[in-house]
C-alpha cells in the first residue's frame, strides 16, 4: 500500500537535515563526481539519440500496455529482432534490445527507441527507419499505428492507464501532487533526445551550460505539439509549459549551473539535496522516500548502481550521466529527427562552434532561460530571446552547424533548416505526425 499523499513535501522546499547530520556526505559526492568522471572520452563526436513513439489506433484512440493488441503483445512481436528481454518480478514484458538499441516504455506505454552511440547520421538514420518499418509491418495489419508527436493527439493524460512498473507508480502519485503537470508529463508527452560526449569536466561543463542556454531554442525548432489534452493547444511550446509545472526541485534548469565557477561537486550536492520519490530496496523492489538523496545516503555511502538511479530520478532540460543529454525537442518523424541529431552535432563537436557559441551566449544565466522560454511560449518566432530576435539566433545556429559538419552530413540539417527559414514549425504546420 502506498503512503497517505499528505506526507508529500512541496518539491521546492525539501525538508533537508543539516549537511552535517550525513556522515556520508562526503564519500557520496565523491561517488557521484566519480561517476560523471567516468563518462570522460578520448574520442569525440558521437551521438545516443532517443525517440519515442506514441501507440494509437488508425482513427487516434490510445494503445495500453494490456489488451489483445496492447503495447506488451508489441514488445512480444519485436522480440523476435531484439532477443534480450527485460521483465519485471510479475513477468511483465518492459523492453527488449540487441546490441546498440534498446526499446523500453515510458508511464503510460509510449515506446522508446534508444540507439547508437551513432558516429555516423546515415547509421542513425538507417537504424531509426528500420525500426519504424519492423513497427509498420507489426501494427499496420491491426489496424493501430506509433506517431512521433509531443503530445498525445485525442486523450487526456489522467485517461492514459500507467503500466504496470512499481516506479511510475511511485512517480505518478508524487509528481501528480507536487505540480499540476506532472501527469501530463509522464502520461501524454513524447519527446526526442540526443546525447552528446565530452572530453574533460572542463568541456563537460561548458557543453552542459551551452545546451541549456539553447534548449529554449531547440524548443521552438523542435516544436511539434499542436494538441494538448485533446483540444488545439493554447500557446507554443506546451512541452516547456508542461515541464515548468512539473517538479522545480528537478526539472529545468540545474540550479547555478550557468555560473562559471559550478563544479561537478555542485551538482551531485543538488543531487543528494532533492526529495528522491523512489528509492530501491529489499521489500518491494522499489520504495516511496520523500527523504533527499542525502538522508536517504545518510549513513551508508552510495554504489555505482546507487548513483545511476538517483542520476535519472531527475529530468533538468539537459540532464548530465556519463554523457550530455539533450532533452527538450518533441517527438518527431525520422527526418527532423535526424536533423535535430545534425544540428547539434555540428554545434557541439567542432571547437569553432563551441567558440562562436560560448561569444553568443556567455552570458546568458539561469533567470535569462527562463525569461526565454516564456518568451517563445508567447511569441514564438516573433520573440526576443537573449536581446535579440529569436529568428536571428535560429538562423545562425543553422549556419554555424551546417559549418561543422562534414561535407556529406550537410544535408541531414535541410528538414529544420526549412522550417526554420520559414519561421514555422512542425506543430504550426501540421506535419509532425
Amino acid at each position: 500500500m502506498y503512503p497517505e499523499k499528505t506526507n508529500l513535501i512541496p518539491a521546492n522546499q525539501p525538508e533537508t537535515k543539516a549537511k552535517d547530520d550525513q556522515p556520508a556526505r562526503a564519500e557520496n559526492i565523491a561517488a557521484i563526481v566519480s561517476y560523471f568522471e567516468s563518462g570522460i572520452k578520448d574520442t569525440c563526436c558521437e551521438l545516443g539519440i532517443e525517440l519515442e513513439h506514441t501507440i494509437v489506433t488508425d482513427d487516434l484512440q490510445p494503445v495500453s500496455y494490456n489488451g489483445e493488441h496492447g503495447v506488451q503483445w508489441i514488445l512480444s512481436e519485436l522480440a523476435a529482432a531484439y532477443p534480450e528481454e527485460t521483465r519485471d518480478a510479475e513477468g511483465d514484458l518492459l523492453g527488449v534490445s540487441r546490441p546498440r538499441e534498446s526499446v523500453t516504455l515510458e508511464p503510460a506505454a509510449q515506446l522508446e527507441l534508444s540507439a547508437g552511440p551513432f558516429s555516423s547520421l546515415a547509421d542513425a538514420e538507417e537504424t531509426f527507419k528500420g525500426f519504424e518499418q519492423a513497427l509498420a509491418t507489426i501494427l499496420g495489419p491491426v489496424g493501430e499505428k506509433a506517431l512521433t508527436i509531443g503530445y498525445h493527439p485525442t486523450a487526456k493524460a489522467r485517461e492514459l492507464k500507467l503500466i504496470p512498473k512499481r516506479r511510475y507508480q511511485l512517480m505518478n502519485m508524487y509528481l501528480g501532487e507536487v505540480d499540476t503537470y506532472g501527469v501530463n508529463m509522464m502520461r501524454g508527452s513524447a519527446s526526442t533526445q540526443v546525447s552528446i560526449d565530452y572530453h574533460s569536466a572542463e568541456d563537460c561543463l561548458r557543453k552542459l551550460r551551452l545546451s541549456s542556454a539553447l534548449v529554449p531554442v531547440f524548443s521552438l525548432i523542435c516544436d511539434n505539439a499542436p494538441v494538448f489534452e485533446g483540444t488545439p493547444r493554447p500557446h507554443p511550446l506546451v512541452r516547456t509549459d508542461i515541464w515548468n509545472h512539473t517538479d522545480k526541485a528537478r526539472c529545468g534548469i540545474v540550479p547555478d549551473l550557468m555560473d562559471p565557477d559550478f563544479t561537478f561537486a555542485d551538482y551531485a550536492a543538488y543531487i543528494l539535496d532533492t526529495p528522491a520519490i523512489v528509492v530501491p530496496c529489499s521489500r518491494e523492489q522499489w520504495c516511496y522516500a520523500t527523504r533527499t538523496f542525502g538522508e536517504v545516503y545518510s549513513h551508508s555511502p552510495m554504489t555505482r548502481d546507487d548513483v545511476i538511479h538517483a542520476v535519472s530520478m531527475f529530468f533538468t532540460d539537459v540532464r548530465l550521466k556519463t554523457y550530455v543529454e539533450i532533452r527538450p525537442a518533441d517527438a518527431m518523424p525520422i527526418p527532423y529527427v535526424i536533423a535535430y541529431a545534425a544540428l547539434i552535432k555540428g554545434l557541439f563537436y567542432p571547437e569553432k562552434s563551441l567558440d562562436a557559441l560560448d561569444e553568443m551566449l556567455g552570458g546568458v544565466r539561469n533567470d535569462d532561460i527562463a525569461d526565454a522560454k516564456t518568451a517563445l511560449m508567447e511569441a514564438g518566432y516573433n520573440a526576443q530571446v537573449y536581446g535579440r530576435p529569436v529568428a536571428e539566433i535560429a538562423d545562425a545556429l543553422m549556419q554555424l552547424a551546417h559549418e561543422g559538419l562534414e561535407e556529406d552530413e550537410r544535408h541531414y540539417l535541410e528538414p529544420l533548416a526549412s522550417l526554420v527559414a520559414k519561421r514555422t514549425t512542425l506543430a504550426d504546420a501540421g506535419l509532425g505526425q
